[in-house]
């Protein structure tokens, strides 16, 4: 049995108004995120991986990066992909360090903005952590090179031993009107990859700053909440989107059946 934590959109540098107008320069964001790994690498249990799936920077800037990095430090190997506000070179050379995942993106080459992918090898499950990010758009895409390494890293790998995909952009709607508009176009390219690959046990992405359980080509998606923010769902009026919420994170508990199970809870 293995247990991942899975958190996502911490967008470290971050400004938010204050209630006075002041802006805190990414304070809030930045201290929302350490609470989240001091509970995280407090646990008295076994952890077996903690995933960020992506916007871990908020302008994509070195500094953002250089501040992420300290932050996500743990016992747990801790997993990381891109978002939309992530910027691909900055996000290489700060979080993932020289050369790492260098031909492993499907494209190949040395190209600094190629699709930051990687697969990522633990015991008793891969994880395939793709780029869905589209530089200067907010909406992803799962490119075909990416798609293509994909489709090449889970027939070699294994097949016995179940895989977890995970990116940042849902592709398929959530009915959150915010995250809708920019989620992951192009599904029906990744379900052909899924439909030969039966040893994904289940799909793992952000973006959508709330827990969200659904399904994608027969298998479980599920959406990390947000962190430093949560978007709220039009019966629940207001804005859309929530700064006075606490943050949350998902266990996903991956049994020896290659069954996911999915807890959510509040950090204080």
């Amino acid at each position: 049995m293995l247990t991942i934590a899975h958190l996502s959109d911490i967008h470290i540098g971050q400004e938010q108004a204050g209630r006075l107008g002041r802006r805190d320069g990414g304070a809030r964001a930045l201290v929302r995120a350490e609470l989240v790994m001091e509970y995280l690498n407090g646990l008295p249990g076994p952890l077996d991986a903690v995933l960020v799936t992506g916007d871990i920077a908020d302008h994509g800037t070195p500094a953002e990066y250089e501040k992420a990095a300290k932050l996500l430090v743990s016992p747990h190997p801790v997993l990381t992909c891109p978002g939309n506000h992530d910027r691909r070179a900055a996000f290489r050379r700060g979080l993932l360090g020289p050369g790492t995942g260098d031909g492993e993106d499907g494209r190949g080459g040395q190209d600094p903005d190629r699709p930051v992918n990687q697969v990522r090898r633990l015991p008793g499950v891969t994880f395939l952590l793709c780029d869905s990010s589209i530089p200067g758009r907010d909406d992803g895409l799962l490119d075909d090179g990416t798609l293509d390494w994909l489709d090449r890293t889970l027939g070699e790998g294994p097949q016995d031993e179940p895989a977890i995909v995970a990116f940042h952009h849902p592709p398929v709607a959530l009915h959150l009107p915010w995250v809708d508009r920019i989620r992951q176009h192009g599904e029906e390219r990744l379900a052909e990859v899924l439909s030969r690959n039966p040893r994904v046990a289940a799909l793992l992405c952000g973006h959508a700053h709330t827990g969200a359980a659904t399904t994608f080509a027969g298998l479980p998606l599920l959406a990390a909440p947000g962190v430093v923010s949560t978007v709220t769902l039009p019966c629940e009026g207001g804005a859309g989107i929530a700064f006075d919420q606490p943050p949350v994170i998902a266990f996903h508990v991956l049994d020896d059946t290659g069954r996911l199970t999915t807890h959510y809870r509040v950090v204080v």
